[in-house]
């Protein structure tokens, strides 16, 4: 029977079969399912089942550091970064969510939510604008009062909300999906970051044809996975100028005759974008270093 992962619980999941819903198990050791994924499972007893297969994926999100790696979500075709006015937001943890999807070919948008809270507006806003440069849509709305601005962007497609705790994607979720009773919480001021309340990734319906998961609050988001050369090419922006270096090896730091450093000289790469290049591939080389079966 083939179902659809709509929730995992460790080696615990919930499979959509289109018939009803089944409480799957994996064979072995091994648990390497994610929300999202299209397995075969084969029922045993009322209402459960043995996973037995897991047919191909047509991309995968997932986060890693040094020894530990986190599946997120599989055959998504849009990820839905959700940043807000206020808590404030890591533009770093943006860029590295941007990184993640480029390498997998899934298409970001950037949901700025809290809209309405106009004192935080213009600098959201001025952190955003180095993303908009790059052609990466952005969607500014207020989750309380105009969630549906969003549907269209995510209605029929395979999405995901995902974003630092705080940010409002349980709101959305429960505006956009009536019954979704995701739990929603008041934001923790005096840390400046918001609560987690949702411990689990799951997946609802949205649309004829399409489905949209909600996420726990990211507050780290590794790619110890990526080499060198798939992060520069996550990179949009570095992509007109890779090959175009000195030395076929340059390492982008500071060879003469590098292209990626022309480049940010004259204003045609962001600054603040190639810092974060930068530190996110520092992070790789130092948990390559830690654990060299990377």
């Amino acid at each position: 029977m083939r179902g659809r992962v709509t929730a995992a619980f460790g080696r615990h999941y919930e499979i959509d079969t289109g018939k009803g819903l089944l409480q799957g198990y994996p064979r072995g050791k091994k648990s390497v399912f994610a929300c999202g994924d299209e397995v075969e499972i084969l029922p045993q007893g009322e209402g459960q089942g043995a996973i037995v297969e897991l047919h191909p994926r047509r991309s995968l999100l997932w986060r890693s550091d040094a020894f530990r790696e986190k599946l997120i979500a599989a055959n998504l075709s849009h990820i839905a970064i959700v940043v807000a006015t206020e808590p404030g937001f890591s533009d770093l943890l943006l860029s590295r969510c941007i990184a993640a999807a480029e390498s997998q070919g899934i298409t970001p948008l950037i949901i700025l939510n809290k809209s309405d809270l106009s004192a935080g507006l213009p600098l959201a806003r001025e952190r955003l604008a180095p993303f908009v440069a790059l052609g990466y849509q952005l969607i500014e709305l207020s989750a309380l009062e105009g969630a549906e601005k969003l549907r269209p962007w995510l209605e029929n497609r395979h999405s995901i909300l995902v974003g630092q705790s705080g940010m409002g994607k349980s709101t959305l979720t429960n505006a956009l999906i009536p019954g979704a009773k995701a739990a929603t919480r008041e934001i923790s001021t005096a840390l400046d970051t918001g609560k987690h309340t949702t411990t689990f990734a799951r997946l609802y319906p949205l649309g004829e044809d399409g489905w949209m998961i909600d996420s726990p609050g990211l507050q780290a988001f590794g790619l110890a996975h990526l080499g060198e050369e798939e992060l520069a090419e996550a990179f949009v922006e570095f992509r007109p100028f890779l090959g175009q270096c000195r030395f076929r090896d340059c390492r982008h730091e500071a060879e003469p005759g590098c292209a990626i450093l022309a480049s940010v000289a004259s204003g045609e790469i962001n600054v603040r974008r190639f810092e974060h290049y930068r530190s996110i591939k520092a992070e790789i080389a130092e948990a390559r270093r830690l654990n060299p079966g990377w």
